[in-house]
């Protein structure tokens, strides 16, 4: 192969986490990664410029990769990885794709057989978590909710229902609107954590119930991005044995017939069939004529 048809190795794609609010926060790993990468896709080419600026990073290419044009830019990337160029990712705060531009991105450079990397840094959802005070060994990441219609009831009812903490991301004109209809699906005595301004000079991060943090919101108009931090369901007792009993004999005692009264209960109480069947045979003394079900 003579020199003029050898092609140079292929690059890759770095991902890199950036400050949520402080430029401090922008490690030394991102600064290096950011300095070194051939082209930049951003979602804001003034945003990202003066980050670089901060951290004393010459111009580079900036490339806008943003929600409105991620499918057309995809080829580009492609074409420019291909080529032998380091490409970096970032979004305008915290860890691209979370919530951010770039998962199809990424996708497609995984599925074209290209490395992808990542500089990992600041999350505003881990940071709401560990300032929550909550019990975070397991939570759900919701991000921003649906604006309305049947999949924003949807994905309300599955916060609710969560035995774990939900993350949800909004922006101060709709915080109100949420808190209101988490109040609705939780219930107002459902513990939440609204953290604002994460990272930044005016940071808040209040903790209370959802009916109060409904209240606060009216007397005061929300400012700056918000996380909501939503406690999860609380634990629901298993039924003993002698609660099983005494439901099945109030059904039998209305006329239901024994077995029938069993395989309800089991349901409604969500008990095992051994504990329902166990509690069902200390009544077949009791069941009068026709009522034992056979």
């Amino acid at each position: 192969m003579t020199a003029s048809a050898r092609r140079e190795p292929p690059g890759a794609l770095v991902v890199v986490a950036t400050p949520i609010g402080n430029l401090a926060d922008l490690s030394p790993r991102a600064t290096e990664a950011l300095a070194t990468a051939g082209v930049i896709c951003c979602e804001d080419t003034r945003h990202t410029g003066r980050l670089l600026e901060h951290a004393g990073v010459r111009a580079h290419r900036l490339l806008a990769l943003h929600a409105h044009n991620e499918v057309e830019q995809v080829g580009t990337v492609l074409d420019l990885i291909a080529a032998g160029t380091q490409v970096a990712l970032v979004s305008d705060a915290g860890t691209p794709v979370i919530s951010d531009p770039g998962g199809r991105l990424v996708a497609a450079v995984v599925e074209a057989g290209f490395d992808v990397t990542v500089v990992p840094g600041p999350s505003a959802a881990l940071v709401a978590l560990a300032v929550s005070g909550l019990d975070v060994s397991r939570f759900r990441f919701e991000g921003f909710l649906p604006r309305k219609g049947t999949e924003r009831r949807g994905r309300l009812a599955e916060v609710a229902a969560a035995p774990c903490p939900s993350v949800v991301f909004e922006a101060p004109n709709r915080v109100a609107k949420t808190l209101a209809d988490l109040r609705d699906a939780c219930g107002g005595e459902r513990r939440v954590v609204v953290a604002r301004e994460l990272t930044k000079l005016h940071e808040e991060v209040w903790r209370g119930r959802v009916d109060e943090a409904c209240e606060r919101a009216a007397e005061k108009e929300p400012r700056g991005e918000h996380v909501l931090v939503v406690d999860g369901a609380p634990a629901r007792s298993r039924p003993t044995s002698a609660e099983a009993r005494e439901a099945i004999l109030r059904l039998v005692t209305a006329g239901i017939d024994l077995r029938d009264a069993t395989t309800a209960v089991e349901e409604l109480l969500g008990i095992a069939h051994r504990v329902a069947y166990e509690a069902a045979l200390g009544l077949r003394g009791a069941a009068g004529p026709g009522q034992t079900g056979g």
